[in-house]
């Protein structure tokens, strides 16, 4: 199991540091830790979770100077005072004028597989920010999509579907003797799931 270790002492009576915070919600196990006086201090993580290795956010950054987005160096606040500035890895890289769609193109190029899947996309409207994470070292679990497109005939529902779920049940069926190049064609999994979206 992976687990994550509070670095305080033993022996201190304080009890927050051994209790679970709302935003562990689905990162940590609430039930798996030890007894005695490292309860609390030694969490482990949930099962789904995964720690992110890390992306460049250079040709993310590349991408979205050719989408139109401002360069900081260039900006100036007074002419476009309503912008939404753009972050990434806490950084603020520029601002964009119409940041709705910035974000639609961002969401629909993680969803095809051509920006990685440990990508974090977040947008605040209220705060006019949208901040992408691609560093190492981020916790991250898996969520299920809902296709938010009006134009779509799956509007509404999750992308996730019953063909998917059958293509997963298939992969447990491969045969073990297949030669590995004809596995890898014919096995879904993961990877195929976040190809579908």
């Amino acid at each position: 199991l992976r687990q994550t270790n509070t670095p305080i002492g033993r022996d201190g009576k304080i009890a927050k540091p051994r209790q679970l915070h709302n935003t562990h919600w689905g990162l940590v196990c609430p039930a798996k830790t030890p007894e005695g006086q490292a309860c609390g201090l030694v969490k482990n993580l949930a099962l789904m979770c995964y720690i992110t290795v890390g992306t460049p956010s250079e040709p993310i950054i590349d991408f979205m100077i050719q989408r139109n987005m401002e360069v900081l160096e260039e900006f100036e606040p007074q002419v476009t005072p309503n912008a939404t500035k753009v972050f990434v890895n806490g950084v603020w890289v520029g601002i964009h004028r119409d940041s709705a769609h910035l974000v639609n193109t961002m969401l629909a190029l993680r969803r095809r597989n051509m920006i990685s899947h440990e990508v974090s996309l977040v947008r605040d409207i209220r705060e006019r920010e949208f901040k992408i994470f691609t560093d190492a070292g981020r916790v991250c679990r898996p969520l299920f999509v809902i296709d938010n497109d009006p134009k779509s005939d799956n509007s509404g529902s999750l992308v996730l579907n019953k063909e998917h779920i059958r293509k997963l049940e298939e992969d447990k069926e491969l045969p073990p003797e297949l030669d590995p190049e004809e596995r890898r064609e014919r096995y879904f999994g993961w990877d195929g799931l976040v190809k579908s979206g």
